[in-house]
């Protein structure tokens, strides 16, 4: 059976649950529940014998032969007690519980995960199954998962760019599904780039990956989605932490880091880099090695990514364009940038290629650096992919060869060697710093559909995004609505 097929037929039972009202992200979680307990009890069989620590009487043999009210009950009672054990086990069972309120239909699913041996599947097949399943689940828009996916091409993109290296570690201080840490490791597995040693390959497998997510749900997911793609074990110590990473100092230093925090400009949080005691009524909370206060998030995490580096570490970071001209805390966090890191490569993403609709956002690079009197940073170099360019989420998605041509001009191999193009503009130090604000959005490509009726986009692209835009005004709307009728219950 083909991964498609696997993926599609796993996939289908969901419409049978959604007359129950389980919703996809509720699915994908019991999915997750019981595929774990169900290759723990094929690890733990010849030819692997492993000791997998999970109490017989609630492994996976413990729900084959119950049907009907004692399934229900016994597998409240597993998710329940599982959630107490340490390690891998207990962050993949924290906090669950079950959304199948039929048991027939929980006997069914159980059945369905017990007619395949995951085991003897590939690690890739493994893992483009449950890579199906949370793209899927993050395509419905009323989930609100798609908050925790970023496109995949896109984070192939970035980390081609970036080239992580063997016994190098890598962090993503909100890693929702795990999708860098994912496509970090196929580029340094793929043996067409490395030949790794077998204490390369354990590093890979336990010491290489470092993350935070503060949603218990998607860290629940992106531990199963890593140890679907063989990152760590049954029993080693988890690879994510579920935590709100800005609270504190990072304690660990990375050689990489690539992320996409979570859009949003204002947090109930602000981070103050001021003197004075931690008040939980104001919910501010110091960082001393932060450059400024602020309560936009966006600012917070990029100053949190320039203090998880290295003196030599390398950052990727997915960023809205508010980052970019906001002044305030804003310009001051781009002119620390531009004077203590070398902040070299800008991308301006194109719409629609993102789950939160309208958001316009870029992806900035720079090398982390140490002290010195003078700005490292010499010029800055800006990609538009954006201007004139036009996707969707369901009919004409970004893919990786969208994004061939900046991967060319970011030239990963030596990028001191760049040549501009109609796309790709360099733009000097003393020049950005002169610009009002030190504004780092920067085009210069002329916009077709501006002033111009004869040149918009296809009519079909126009249709596709408004409908989209309403679908989302839509489900936001509900949204709202059962908050409310929550509220005044």
């Amino acid at each position: 059976m083909t991964t498609a097929s696997i993926v599609q037929r796993v996939w289908n039972y969901c419409n049978t649950l959604r007359d129950d009202g389980v919703s996809y992200g509720d699915y994908v979680e019991q999915l997750t529940y019981l595929l774990f307990l169900k290759m723990a009890d094929e690890y733990s069989k010849p030819p692997y014998n492993r000791d997998i620590q999970i109490p017989k009487k609630f492994n996976w043999e413990s729900l084959q032969n119950k049907s009907g009210a004692e399934l229900e009950v016994h597998y409240i009672k597993i998710l329940n007690e599982l959630g107490k054990e340490k390690g891998m086990i207990g962050e993949i069972f924290f906090k669950s519980q079950n959304k199948i309120q039929d048991p027939a239909k929980l006997y069914k699913l159980i059945q369905l995960i017990d007619d395949e041996n995951w085991v003897v599947l590939g690690a890739d097949v493994k893992g483009d199954i449950y890579e199906g399943l949370l793209e899927k689940n993050a395509e419905d828009t009323k989930s609100g998962a798609g908050q925790y996916f970023t496109p995949r091409a896109l984070i192939k993109a970035m980390v081609e760019c970036i080239k992580p290296e063997p016994k190098k570690t890598i962090a993503d201080p909100a890693c929702g599904t795990g999708g860098f840490f994912l496509a970090a490791y196929d580029f340094i597995s793929d043996e067409k780039k490395f030949t790794l040693d077998k204490s390369e390959k354990e590093f890979l497998k336990f010491k290489t990956f470092r993350g935070w997510e503060i949603v218990p749900n998607a860290a629940r997911l992106c531990l199963m989605n890593l140890y679907l793609h063989n990152i760590g074990d049954l029993n080693s110590e988890p690879p994510i932490e579920r935590a709100d990473s800005l609270l504190v100092s990072p304690s660990q230093k990375f050689d990489f880091v690539l992320t996409n925090p979570p859009f949003g400009k204002k947090s109930s949080i602000t981070i103050s880099n001021e003197d004075g005691t931690q008040s939980k009524e104001t919910l501010t909370y110091e960082r001393q090695d932060f450059w400024t206060t602020t309560s936009n998030k966006q600012l917070n995490f990029v100053q949190h990514v320039r203090s998880m580096l290295k003196a030599d570490g390398k950052a990727a970071v997915v960023v809205p364009d508010n980052v970019l001209f906001e002044g305030g805390a804003g310009e001051t966090v781009r002119k620390e940038l531009l004077k203590s890191t070398d902040f070299h490569t800008i991308l301006r993403l194109p719409t629609g290629i993102f789950y939160a609709q309208g958001v316009k956002a870029n992806v900035i690079f720079f090398d982390n650096k140490p002290a010195a009197k003078t700005a490292w940073t010499k010029d800055v170099w800006i990609y538009d992919l954006r201007t004139n360019i036009h996707f969707t989420l369901k009919t004409q998605q970004m893919k990786y060869d969208d994004l061939k041509d900046f991967v060319a001009c970011y030239n990963p191999n030596n990028r001191f060697k760049r040549k501009e193009t109609d796309r790709f503009k360099k733009y000097f130090y003393d020049e950005i710093i002169a610009r009002d604000k030190t504004n780092l959005d920067i085009f210069w490509l002329k916009d077709d559909n501006l002033g111009d009726m004869d040149n918009l986009p296809d009519p079909n692209i126009l249709a596709l995004e408004i409908v989209e835009n309403i679908e989302a005004g839509l489900d936001s709307f509900k949204q709202i609505m059962e908050n409310l009728n929550v509220h005044n219950k």
